[in-house]
């Protein structure tokens, strides 16, 4: 009986979000396809007819001149809502390609059995631990906020109902619909879809995310485990093994790096680009709300969202940036081998080696920036400076109120 990979075995965590979502990423028959297909056109339908509305209450509120809190309170939602749909949207364009990077990662690990087991398993141990923790604390924030957005809105019709004797329904979400949301005979439907609505969202996004932060740590896992033994290649009495060969494997090793990297790269790219460039949008608008809105109960609710979409786009460049990293690191376990005490030819294709590696295998958002922790910081500056605009062209119509 075979045993299982720990690839798998990581990739399995990703199972029910798969399922919820109606999204794929391994070969399956024809029959489990189509199911999955269904569901994730189901919601397709869902998720989008909210949004449209969610259009519309934006075009309206600039046309009647509603107050900027109200419009930019649907805002960071309609655009995260946005990102889902791109990253979901590739995911299923690119499913030839993700089913080869699954293939590719697996034959890369099966590979890397012949070498050191004690070295492999500590790194293994190193690196699975921090996916954990990464994939464990974006769950919670994600629950945390599912939970703050389906019952704040019951709190505030709770205390408003204590204060005044009258019972006035509110919604998660400011959409427009053709029938009025707030009757009592649709309320309840209409609220039950737009939290169903919010949880497509975030499992689109968990799905696309979780499998990327899986093929990262899995690709850096190589990546340290070629620096080690690259390092390790000559050992001390040079002539006593094929040095050449070994190197000869070594070099197809990193090449494969290289080129399962570009298939993630391929995969990811054009939903970076908008993750980027929305990123910097949501995290300014949604960090208004907090100072702006005086409700404390959709305070906190956009708290947790201002966390989740730092951590969401941090995680984003910090798992582009340990790769870059770890692809570097082999250029200098190139040099810190004992290349001296061999021939003058095998030094040659060392230096060839360290001279590549000195090319980082690096993702990227189309060509248009690395995905790394700069990119980070200038989301951050960015999402600052909107900021900063948006709360200078609020600051009149408070005074004028």
């Amino acid at each position: 009986m075979a045993v299982e990979s720990l690839f798998d075995v990581t990739l399995k965590r990703l199972k029910l979000i798969l399922i919820l979502s109606g999204l794929n990423l391994e070969k399956c028959n024809r029959r489990q396809k189509i199911k999955r297909r269904c569901v994730f056109i189901f919601n397709s339908i869902w998720l989008n007819s909210d949004i449209i509305g969610a259009v519309f209450y934006f075009i309206d509120g600039i046309k009647n001149g509603t107050d900027m809190t109200e419009i930019t309170y649907l805002a960071p939602c309609a655009m995260l809502s946005a990102v889902s749909n791109l990253k979901s949207f590739y995911l299923i364009t690119y499913n030839k390609y993700v089913n080869n990077l699954i293939d590719e990662l697996r034959a890369l690990e099966i590979n890397s059995i012949n070498y050191n087991t004690n070295i492999k398993n500590q790194i293994e141990k190193e690196e699975r631990r921090f996916l954990n923790v990464v994939i464990n604390l974006l769950n919670i924030l994600n629950i945390g906020m599912v939970v703050n957005f389906t019952f704040s809105p019951l709190i505030l019709i709770a205390i408003n109902y204590v204060r005044t004797k009258e019972v006035e329904l509110m919604l998660p979400f400011l959409d427009v619909y053709p029938f009025d949301p707030l009757n009592i005979k649709y309320w309840p439907l209409v609220y039950v879809k737009q939290i169903w609505s919010e949880c497509i969202v975030l499992l689109e996004i968990c799905a696309a995310d979780y499998f990327y932060y899986i093929c990262c740590t899995y690709i850096r896992i190589q990546f340290r485990l070629l620096s080690y033994e690259l390092e390790n290649l000559i050992p001390t009495k040079p002539y006593d093994q094929d040095i050449r060969g070994r190197l000869l494997e070594l070099i197809k090793w990193h090449q494969h790096l290289i080129s399962v990297t570009n298939i993630l790269e391929l995969i990811y790219s054009k939903s970076t680009l908008f993750n980027f460039f929305s990123s910097s949008v949501i995290i300014c608008l949604t960090g208004f709300n907090v100072t702006a809105i005086d409700n404390l109960a959709f305070g906190v609710t956009f708290l947790t969202f201002l966390f989740m979409s730092l951590l969401q786009i941090f995680f984003l460049c910090l798992f582009g940036d340990m790769i870059m990293r770890s692809s570097l690191e082999v250029s200098d376990a190139a040099y810190n081998c004992l290349w001296y005490s061999v021939d003058q030819r095998l030094t040659k294709d060392l230096m060839i080696v360290q001279i590549r590696a000195q090319k980082p295998c690096k993702l990227t958002a189309m060509g248009f920036a690395d995905v790394n922790l700069r990119a980070f910081t200038r989301v951050l500056s960015s999402s600052w400076s909107y900021f900063c605009l948006l709360n200078t062209m609020y600051t009149p119509t408070t005074h004028e109120n």
